[in-house]
């Protein structure tokens, strides 16, 4: 793939996906706007491609997130002191147990997602913490440790309070569940919850639904604001396509602000990390948002197939995607095209991801957005003058 030049007057800026010399070009306004219509597909369908693809990662066992089967399933199997339940997020299996519970709690809200236990989006959330512990991204990632913490060997599992992708998680888990205690979601309203904090991280994490409200005020507004919305919605008589379209509107809402949360908590941890770890680290947070705008059904099924080509191992210093030896093509085409992706929308001074929102303007936009991506994972030939076509359709339409 050669790289992209576009010339704003006499000055060139390239846009890097290989080596090759980049030449000068000349562009009118007219031709600049296309070009970038076009990098805008070719970035679009090409990362979603490359991310549905490989079969690198392992995110699954028997059909389930990592370890799903052992984690509690009911809040009675979670330690409790004084009446009070007490959950330590920093054991696997007990962080596990959170989304376990949120998914069982949620489900009957969920049937316009689809027939069957698999099809309620909250499942991406699991999955990802799984991809997590199976790549060694729940470790202590400080240079000569020997902390035994986050390898999926030790017994019991737990969770380094030192990983950066570990501290994004907690608010991506902490917070919803407290939110789902907080509005009756579980347990009808009846039950108290403590969480676990590190003595040596306190001040980056609260610790219940008061103390994370007070510190995290968006963030746990827009959790209650999903599962306060969820029994209303599916209670209401639309038809379940707007449904679906709502809840998910609700859910990736308040996705997106336990991220923006996280990324400045949890910003510390990325300095352990070699720089190319942090790279993909920043990529892999800022792509949710093409994704949220979408409003993407995280199934157990679509988040699989998103999730597998994601790098099975923390990145090192010497580390140069796509020419990493001992990782599969897959997983080096992803880093080198995420890495591109975001250095792209830099330079662009985030027109790629304005650009993207756009097009997805309504329910039946969004709706076609989704498809659009299940077409890619179908058929990774998809010709680009049919995407340029269906998105210059969804663009019209706003």
């Amino acid at each position: 793939m050669s790289p992209t030049p576009h010339s704003f007057g006499t000055k060139v800026l390239c846009l890097p996906l290989d080596k090759s010399p980049c030449t000068d070009h000349r562009t009118s306004a007219v031709q600049l706007h296309s070009q970038l219509d076009m990098d805008l597909i070719r970035t679009a369908g090409a990362v979603v491609v490359l991310a549905v693809l490989s079969q690198a990662a392992v995110v699954t066992e028997n059909g389930l997130p990592i370890q799903w089967e052992k984690a509690p399933s009911e809040l009675s199997q979670l330690p409790t002191v004084d009446g009070v339940i007490q959950v330590d997020p920093w054991d696997y299996l007990q962080r596990m147990a959170l989304y376990k519970l949120l998914i069982n709690s949620t489900n009957p809200y969920m049937s316009s997602m689809g027939p069957g236990e698999k099809e309620n989006p909250l499942w991406s959330l699991p999955l990802q913490l799984g991809w997590k512990l199976k790549s060694g991204r729940l470790a202590d990632p400080s240079p000569g440790s020997t902390s035994t913490c986050g390898v999926e060997s030790s017994e019991p599992v737990c969770i380094s309070p030192q990983s950066w992708y570990a501290c994004v998680n907690y608010y991506l888990s902490v917070l919803p569940f407290l939110a789902a205690v907080q509005t009756g979601v579980i347990g009808k309203g009846a039950v108290q919850v403590l969480m676990q904090v590190p003595a040596e991280a306190a001040q980056d994490y609260c610790s219940s639904y008061t103390d994370c409200s007070t510190k995290h005020t968006d963030a746990m507004s827009k959790w209650q604001t999903f599962f306060q919305s969820l029994q209303q919605i599916s209670q209401s008589e639309d038809t379940d396509f707007d449904k679906k379209d709502q809840i998910l509107g609700l859910m990736w809402a308040a996705e997106e602000e336990s991220l923006q949360t996280a990324s400045s908590a949890c910003s510390e941890r990325q300095k352990l990390y070699s720089s190319p770890e942090v790279g993909f680290g920043l990529s892999w947070l800022r792509s949710a948002e093409y994704v949220a705008a979408t409003h993407f059904h995280g199934s157990i099924e679509k988040s699989e197939k998103f999730m597998v080509p994601l790098p099975s191992r923390v990145l090192q210093e010497s580390d140069s995607p796509p020419n990493i030896a001992d990782l599969s093509t897959e997983e080096n085409h992803t880093l080198y095209i995420f890495s591109w992706m975001n250095s792209m929308n830099q330079l662009l001074g985030g027109t790629l991801v304005n650009l993207w929102r756009s097009a997805m303007c309504s329910a039946q936009a969004r709706e076609k957005g989704q498809a659009l991506l299940h077409d890619l994972v179908l058929n990774p030939k998809f010709p680009g003058f049919s995407l340029m076509s269906i998105l210059s359709e969804m663009a019209t339409s706003c």
